[in-house]
């Protein structure tokens, strides 16, 4: 009688105890979870030996699914080069992410253009960088300040290189000495 009655308990235990509510562990589904999570990463492109690109960011987070991206969630900073050692310009903003398959980086919030060439300092609130088309583009407000001169435009467009930065639509004020 007793063995009976422990052995009811023990299969009671078994098939009672052990059940998963579908939706309290929906949470941990795996497409939402990221494939990698990176701190402190600098990353350089280069070609033919010669340094194109520095990409520093306090963290980066690489997702595989549904589709694949990096997110720059800390923000970061780029540096472009023309040659080896010839820093040319410096994009850097609080957050962006990279869409992997078509190529195309989105920053956003506090993004600051720096062109070394042109002494040009441009801020925006978005910019995107489409490296399939080799184009840096923003269909934003833009703030471009040199030394004196403050101008604003509707838009921002450059080659990835910046050899050919402008500004759409630009106005402003320019200081000249008579």
């Amino acid at each position: 009688m007793k063995v009976r009655i422990l052995i009811s308990i023990v299969f009671c235990l078994l098939f009672c105890s052990c059940r998963n509510d579908m939706d309290k562990i929906s949470f941990f589904d795996r497409k939402d979870l990221p494939q990698q999570s990176l701190d402190s990463v600098r990353a350089i492109r280069s070609q033919n030996g010669k340094r194109q690109m520095i990409l520093t960011s306090p963290k980066v987070v690489v997702y595989d699914k549904p589709k694949k991206k990096t997110e720059y969630p800390q923000g970061f900073n780029m540096q472009i080069y023309e040659g080896e050692k010839k820093m040319v310009a410096l994009i850097s903003a609080k957050y962006a992410i990279s869409l992997d398959e078509e190529k195309i980086i989105k920053a956003r919030d506090s993004v600051v253009v720096i062109d070394y060439r042109t002494g040009d300092t441009s801020y925006l609130e978005t910019i995107t960088w489409n490296s399939a088309q080799h184009r840096i583009y923003s269909d934003n407000p833009v703030k471009s300040v040199n030394g004196k001169r403050v101008t604003y435009g509707d838009g921002f467009e450059s080659d990835d290189e910046f050899t050919m930065p402008y500004i759409k639509g630009q106005r402003g004020t320019m200081t000249i000495e008579e």
